[in-house]
């Protein structure tokens, strides 16, 4: 459901923008940590206050990846690990936070802290935070003291159909449920020696490596993060040097590697860090390069986790597998 009212709340002042839309004024990008980013929260609140609510879901939450846009450096930890009790561990889609945490968490998201989420009470409320200290927060109500409270604080609310970074399905995912039937599918495949590596997309840009067998999947399976999106590879190589033959001479490649203690790591590399992707990988107990871009990157299977009663709730989709491919 798109809520019907939407507002684009800044510190920039509509009388500065030109006739495209774009600001032209002296406010500066990047929060001050200070009085303005305070606005900014109680701005949040305020809507939160109009709208009745207390409580918050964490919806595709991400972290920064290989490349990070924002203009203040990442914080350590995403700035997540201080922030909730079990850090990145709990900071998974539909992970439910008081309106406090909430709000931090915007905090986080206008200092460019390299986290990102939308959060939201399903059909009442939605706030999200864009470039450049631009905030979104929908209602299912008016929310007339809000807006009331918002100029009062020196910020410009000002009406949108909707927030620029509303979920879009991918035009190339699939809706297919990490189920028990994908779990027999996976199983067989195991045991057939044609998949063993699991990626466990636990927020987007963030993933956990399995190195699975028949023994081991179903202890994986009761470990994996809510809501994970999962593409299943075949298993890592022992034959090292055969790997490190395959490196391309550039653009893009990701070396998932497991070490002699039994720990699965991964990096995505350009040609100028092949040189020390492969002095990694060359100390590895079992190795295999995989591609980065979407139209290389495709699994032997593929699927989201439902939640405990077997819906799939995550917006999210699965990557394309072969055997969509196939279809």
């Amino acid at each position: 459901m798109q809520l019907p009212h939407v507002y684009r709340v800044t510190k920039y002042d509509p009388a500065d923008r030109d006739e495209h839309g774009h600001y032209r004024g002296s406010e500066d990008t990047v929060s001050d940590h200070g009085e303005i980013e305070e606005a900014y929260l109680q701005a949040v609140a305020a809507f939160a206050a109009d709208t009745r609510i207390a409580q918050l879901s964490v919806r595709e939450p991400g972290i920064v990846s290989l490349a990070h846009f924002g203009v203040e450096s990442p914080m350590d930890g995403f700035g997540i690990e201080r922030l909730l009790p079990g850090g990145l561990a709990d900071f998974h889609d539909g992970a439910e936070v008081s309106l406090e945490t909430g709000l931090e968490l915007v905090r986080l998201m206008l200092r460019d802290g390299g986290a990102w989420c939308r959060l939201e009470v399903e059909d009442a409320f939605a706030v999200d935070v864009g470039w450049d200290q631009y905030l979104y927060v929908g209602s299912d109500r008016p929310c007339h003291r809000a807006l009331a409270r918002i100029r009062e604080l020196g910020l410009f609310p000002e009406r949108m159909d909707a927030s620029p970074d509303d979920f879009e399905p991918e035009e190339d995912g699939v809706r297919r449920p990490g189920d028990d039937d994908f779990w027999a599918g996976l199983h067989e495949a195991i045991v057939l020696g044609h998949a063993a590596l699991l990626e466990e997309i636990y927020v987007q840009n963030a993933s956990r490596w399995h190195r699975l067998t028949s023994d081991t999947i179903e202890a994986v399976r009761a470990g994996l993060a809510p809501r994970a999106r999962l593409a299943v590879w075949p298993d890592l190589s022992s034959d090292i040097s055969s790997v490190l033959h395959a490196l391309p001479t550039d653009g893009l490649i990701e070396g998932v590697w497991q070490d002699k203690g039994g720990h699965i790591h991964s990096a995505i590399a350009d040609e100028e860090a092949f040189a020390e992707l492969a002095a990694r990988m060359s100390r590895a107990q079992a190795a295999a390069l995989l591609p980065v871009y979407a139209d290389e990157r495709v699994p032997l299977l593929s699927a989201v986790m439902p939640d405990s009663d077997g819906v799939v709730r995550a917006r999210w989709q699965a990557d394309r597998a072969l055997g969509d491919l196939d279809r």
